[in-house]
């Protein structure tokens, strides 16, 4: 807050400071990265702090770390702390993406074509 009684600015590093509980790192030995997906494993509770549950119900469906930064208009550090967080609770659920499929050795396609080509 700037003053007495303005506002809060959502800008500000206390208001940060405030979301994460002080911390810049998640606790656990997570290895949470950009394109780490999320889902979520329950429903937000009453009296549950407000970006938690807003990850909750964001993550109905897988959603990447850097994806959840961007709805919540967030760091990517400070949601890693609340994904940390839920993660520890076992509220949500975090997966390595999907690797891409690697192509066959193209000596192995050029066999086919030939033994293709040979009927």
């Amino acid at each position: 807050m700037r003053g007495g009684d303005e506002e809060w600015d959502e800008g500000t590093p206390e208001r940060l400071y405030v979301i994460t509980g002080g911390r810049s790192a998640p606790t656990e030995n997570n290895s949470l990265d950009l394109v780490t997906l999320i889902v979520a494993a329950s429903g937000p509770t009453p009296g549950m702090q407000p970006e938690h549950a807003a990850i909750l119900r964001m993550c109905h469906s897988p959603l990447s770390v850097a994806e959840i930064s961007a709805y919540l208009h967030l760091p990517v550090s400070v949601v890693t702390v609340l994904i940390d967080d839920l993660l520890s609770t076992g509220r949500v659920l975090a997966r390595a993406p999907v690797a891409a499929a690697q192509l066959p050795d193209p000596a192995l396609i050029e066999a086919v074509i030939h033994g293709l080509q040979r009927l």
